[in-house]
Order: C-alpha cells, then structure tokens, then sequence
C-alpha cells in the first residue's frame, strides 16, 4: 500500500511538456476597412472561428502596427516575425496587402510545485527556429494557390465574398493537417526526394509518357512517381514542388494499400489481353464499372507564359507507380476519356511498376547488405531541389519519424541559418551533447548536413569520416574541401 502511495506521488512531481502548438492563423488586408468603425472588414479569414469579434480586430490592429513600425527602419523588408515570451508570431504578404499571420505557442515545461500550489510553467522561447515555422506559413499560401489561384484571382472574380468563402472552405481543412512539432529543415528546403534510376528504366519511363501523350492529345503536364518519389515530371520546378508535397504528404497516405493485393481484395488484377492490369483512379472516379460513377477530378493552377493556367489534375496508380497527367480545366471529362485512359495506362503502368521494382532490388543486391551507417545525413541540392535523408524514417502531414533527437535536429537548423546569411560556401563542425558530432558543409548551390556518432572522435577524424561520405554516397558529386 506504501509503495503505491510513494508511486503516485512520484509520478505527480514529473514535469510535463508541452511541443509548440498554433494558437491563430488570420488573413488580411488593411485596405479593406480604412475607416474607424470598419476595422472588421479588413479580417477574411480568422481561425479559431470562435474568438470574440473585438479580440480579432485587436489582433489583426497588433500585426498591422507592428509591421507599419518595423517599415520605419527598412521599408523594402518588414517584420517576419515578432519573439514573445508565449509565443511567436510570423507574418508574411504573399500578394499586395494581403497579409498572413500565424501565430505558434513556445514549446513549454510544467513544473509542479510542493504544497498544492499551482504548476510553474517555464516557456522555451528559442526552441522555435524562425526559417523553420516561416517556411510553413510560405508553404500554407503555395498549397491554398495550388488549388485556388491567388488571392486576387478570387476577387476579380467575386470580390471579397468569393475570397472569404475559399479561404474558409480551403483553410478550415488545411490548418487541420498542420502538426507543427514535427516541422523541421526538411520545410524549410521543401525539396523533392528523387527515385534513383538506371539509364535504361529512365528511357521507358520517358517512352510510357511519350507515347501517352500522343495517344491522349488532351494532356499537357504528366509528373511519373515511383514510391512517392519522383522520376519525371513536365512541370515547372515551384508548381511541382508544392505538387509533390501535396501527393506525398495527404494525397498518396489516403489511399496507402499493399504493393500486391491478395485474393479477396477489390484490387484483384483484372487481365487486358495478356497484360495484368492493376491500375487505378486515385481522383475522380472510384470505380469506373459504377453506372453512378462521377468524372470530377480537382482542379490546379500551375505557371502558365500569361500567369497562371487551371487543369484538371488526374492521379492514376499502379502497384507503387503513379502518373499524374493535367488537362486543361476549360476541356469536360467524360466517361469514355476515363476508360480510354484507363485501357491504355493500366497495363503498361503495371508493367513498369513490376520493371521498376525488380531493378530496384537487383541494385540493392548489387550493393551489398546494409549495415546501420555510424552516420546520418540530410542533402539538398537548391538548383533541381533533390532532397536526400537517412534521418527521416518517415514523414508525412501527420508523422514525422526521425531517427535522432529533436536537440540535433536544432543545431541543424542553426547550422542552415548560418549558411542562409552568407552566400560563400562553408563548412561548421560542432560537439554537440555527449556523444554526437554535428557536420554542415555547403558548397555550389548544394547543402549537406551529418550527424556523427563517435564519442571518442577528434576534429581530424569527424573531417575525414565526412570525406569518405562525400566519396560514397556522393561520389559524381563535387563539395568543395
């Protein structure tokens, strides 16, 4: 009885933390309630929804006069974002006037106190790294444009009541998906992690996309993934970039399935000739045998010569293949384009999933079992966007699994902002807690970022163990020594 007694009291004294948390998002213009009493007006979006009136316009007015203030010391760059003991704030205009404004909760301690009186409660404020939570907000305006267009788009088209109803509808399900504790430099990069080819696969894969192009002349864009990696795409680097983060991140963990289905599933392969055929819709249509099916794929805008263009984005896969191919929002998708489509992809997309994969595994037969690396990196190449990280067992909108602790995914970070403010290339070492040192090297555009498990290491060692990184996995690589 006494033992459990002294448990209970034990586990009360433990100190509780708390990761960084949104506590509002908001949206504004300033110019559309110029006038004392109209204050309300220059707010479109608001979350939480459920604020008092007043409060919002108090906090929308904060934002306004801190940015005004901050324009007094340098005009051409306001303020980004505003430190509080709390919290933190971050602003950005992605369009004239149009203002985005997310404001996050530092990550906090609870301490209990003795004698029944209420926990202390101590706020970490330079856990959140700026670059980090900045790049979000960036990324939340690429995402809403994606699908929507910009915001001025909406309002040439409706005014403000068209744009406050979109920025509802999109925001209220997107801020949804937001977890921010597992935000770190992979945001900040937001690169796109490349499946590696040989020669002869890649020139198949080119082919497929070729010859369905000229096939169904309607497609203007294809993008091929493999393993929610990318092989080939048509688009412009910045709309496939937010592309593929939205496949990767939302549309592709929704319809996760096993790589071959078994006997009983729906999945079952229906056979084409003599051409297994495991294809799928994952837009639009369900089933393309439903009598009731409907031929509604979402729309995108992407870069277009004169602005921007809108196409119907269509997502079909087979086994762990995918091909996205776009068409112009302005033609009507019918039933028969769906199933020529799916005649023509299906097989042949099957087949090169079955291509693809085999490759992949004599590859890694070839190379030799691995074994777990004294080493973790994450690479970034600025000129194609490649992203490459052994430290991210998985990351999705939800999941962020990583393989070391959230204290050297800081220094990372600090390491990133280092390079950010100066354009020569670089090299930082650091010892960071007891057994780990921490590598950051950029050079010609391209960034890598190690972490070294050695505790008895020196300087030299660290240097060299890096060295023979560099040589293996980055060997038709130049960095700079």
């Amino acid at each position: 009885m006494c033992s459990a007694t002294s448990y209970k009291m034990a586990s009360a004294m433990q100190e509780k933390q708390y990761t960084p948390s949104l506590l509002s998002f908001f949206i504004y213009n300033p110019t559309f309630g110029p006038r004392e009493g109209e204050e309300e007006k220059k707010i479109l979006f608001y979350h939480p929804s459920d604020i008092e009136k007043n409060e919002k316009i108090r906090n929308v007015g904060l934002c306004e006069a801190i940015v005004q203030f901050t324009r007094t010391f340098c005009p051409t760059k306001p303020a980004k974002s505003l430190h509080t003991q709390k919290n933190r704030q971050f602003f950005f205009e992605p369009e004239d006037n149009f203002w985005i404004v997310m404001v996050v909760r530092n990550p906090m301690i609870e301490k209990p106190n003795k004698d029944g009186k209420p926990p202390t409660i101590e706020y970490q404020e330079e856990e959140i790294l700026d670059t980090v939570y900045g790049a979000v907000v960036r990324q939340c305006y690429s995402m809403y444009k994606l699908f929507n267009g910009t915001f001025g788009r909406a309002m040439e088209a409706g005014g403000v009541e068209l744009l406050t109803q979109k920025l509802e509808k999109f925001f209220y399900r997107y801020l949804q998906t937001l977890h921010l504790q597992s935000c770190d430099l992979l945001d900040v990069f937001g690169g796109i992690s490349f499946f590696p080819l040989d020669k002869m696969t890649y020139l198949k894969i080119q082919s497929f996309v070729n010859r369905v192009e000229e096939s169904l002349s309607l497609i203007k864009y294809t993008a091929f993934l493999y393993n929610d990696q990318l092989i080939w795409s048509g688009l412009e680097q910045d709309d496939m970039r937010i592309l593929y983060k939205y496949l990767t991140t939302s549309l592709f963990p929704r319809h996760s399935e096993p790589e071959l289905a078994g006997r009983d599933s729906p999945l079952r392969p229906e056979v084409a000739g003599n051409l297994l055929h495991y294809g799928r819709f994952l837009t639009g249509p369900t089933n393309l045998k439903d009598p009731e099916a409907k031929f509604r794929f979402p729309k995108i805008f992407v870069t277009a010569e004169d602005g921007y263009e809108e196409l119907h984005l269509i997502v079909y896969k087979a086994m762990s293949a995918a091909a996205c191919f776009m068409i112009s929002a302005s033609v009507e998708l019918t039933r028969d384009f769906c199933e020529q489509l799916d005649g023509l992809v299906g097989p042949q997309l099957t087949l090169l999933a079955s291509d693809i994969c085999e490759q992949f595994t004599i590859n890694r037969r070839i190379s030799g079992p691995e074994k777990e690396p004294q080493f973790k990196f994450i690479y970034f190449n600025h000129m194609n966007l490649a992203e490459k990280s052994t430290i991210h067992m998985r990351k999705t909108a939800s999941v962020c699994l990583t393989s070391v602790h959230p204290d050297l995914m800081k220094i990372l970070g600090d390491i990133n902002c280092d390079f950010a403010r100066v354009d020569e290339d670089e090299e930082i070492i650091v010892k960071a807690m007891t057994d780990y040192w921490v590598v950051g090297k950029k050079s010609d555009q391209r960034e890598l970022y190690v972490i070294l498990n050695q505790k008895n290491a020196n300087l030299i060692e660290v240097n060299e163990e890096v060295k023979r990184l560099c040589a293996t996995q980055f060997n038709n690589i130049f960095f700079l020594d």
